[in-house]
C-alpha cells in the first residue's frame, strides 16, 4: 500500500469521478472512499477510464454502521465491488466502532477468503475496542484509520498497532485547518528551510513515522503539493519540534470525550446508506 494516497473524504458525488481521474494524473495510486462518502461510484468510473492497470491501483473503501447486522453487510460489499467497478477491494474497513460490528467484520473475513478483499482492517477504533476486534477476531487488522496530524499524533495508538502488526493510517492528517494549522509557525520555519509549505511538512512528518496518510483536495495543485513530499527528509530536531506540537487528542474529533462520542453515536444512527 503507498504511503501517500488521496482521500475522497466530503468530496461531493457529482465532483469526485473528476477529482479521482486529476489526482491519478497526478501521480496518486491509492484512493480511499467508504459507502458513507456516496462518491464510490465516481471512483469506479475515475479509474476505469484512466487506462490504469486495475493491479496498479490501490483502492480502500468502508463499511458503514447501517449494514452492520445480518446479510446487509455482505450485500453491501457486493455492492462496493459493484459501484467501485472491480472484482477485488484492495483495503476494506470498519468505518465506525459502534453497532454489530463484530457482525459486519466476520463478513469482512468470508470476503478475505473469497478473494473479494485483500486486506481488511477497522476505522475510528481506539484503544479498548481495536484490542477487542485484534483479540477476538481470525483475522487481525491491517489497517486502523484514525485522525493523526501534528496536534493528534496518536503516538501510544501507534505503539499499541504494532503490537498486533497493524498499520496507522491518517485520515484528517491536514487538521482540517484546525488550529491555525496552516500558519502553524513550526511548520513554517521549517518549510522554509525546504523550500516546502506547511502542509507538505505536516505531511512528510507523518510518513517518515511510517503512517500512512491520505490528503483530501479539490484542486489539482493542492493535490500536487501533497503528493510531492518524498524528495526531502527532516532532520532529527525537525522531527522533535514537530513532535512537540502534539496535544494528545484530536482536534477535528476527540473520540476520547465521552460527550463526543454520544454525539456522534446520535448521527450515526440517523444516518443509513
Amino acid at each position: 500500500m503507498p504511503l501517500v494516497g488521496y482521500g475522497v473524504f466530503q468530496v461531493d458525488p457529482a465532483e469526485c469521478e473528476r477529482c479521482v481521474t486529476e489526482a491519478l494524473s497526478v501521480g496518486y495510486r491509492s484512493i480511499d472512499t467508504a459507502q458513507a462518502y456516496f462518491n464510490e461510484e465516481g471512483v469506479g468510473n475515475a479509474w476505469r477510464k484512466s487506462g490504469i492497470a486495475r493491479e496498479d491501483l490501490f483502492l480502500t473503501t468502508k463499511v458503514w454502521v447501517s449494514n452492520f447486522e445480518g446479510n446487509k453487510a455482505a450485500e453491501s460489499i457486493d455492492t462496493s465491488l459493484r459501484k467501485l467497478q472491480t472484482d477485488y477491494i484492495d483495503l476494506l474497513l470498519i468505518h465506525q466502532c459502534f453497532g454489530d460490528y463484530y457482525n459486519a467484520y466476520r463478513a469482512m473475513e468470508d470476503a478475505l477468503k473469497a478473494g473479494k478483499v485483500r486486506a481488511i482492517g477497522v476505522s475510528n477504533f481506539y484503544y479498548d475496542r481495536f484490542v477487542d476486534i485484534a483479540e477476538m477476531m481470525d483475522v487481525k487488522p491491517a489497517v486502523n484509520q484514525i485522525e493523526v496530524n501534528v496536534f493528534a499524533q496518536q503516538k501510544p495508538m501507534q505503539e499499541l498497532c504494532a503490537k498486533y502488526g497493524t498499520h496507522l493510517m491518517a485520515w484528517g492528517p491536514l487538521a482540517e485547518g484546525f488550529n491555525n494549522f496552516f500558519t502553524n509557525p513550526v511548520l513554517a520555519e521549517i518549510g522554509i528551510k525546504y523550500g516546502k509549505s506547511v502542509a507538505q511538512v505536516a505531511l512528510r512528518y507523518l510518513v517518515q513515522r511510517d503512517i500512512i496518510v491520505i490528503p483530501k483536495s479539490v484542486r489539482k495543485e493542492r493535490m500536487e503539493q501533497n503528493f510531492d513530499i518524498m524528495d526531502f527528509e527532516l532532520s532529527a530536531d525537525d522531527m522533535k519540534a514537530i513532535s512537540a506540537l502534539d496535544l494528545g487528542h484530536g482536534v477535528v474529533v476527540n473520540f476520547e470525550d465521552p460527550m463526543q462520542r454520544v454525539s456522534l453515536f446520535d448521527i450515526i444512527k440517523k444516518y443509513k446508506v
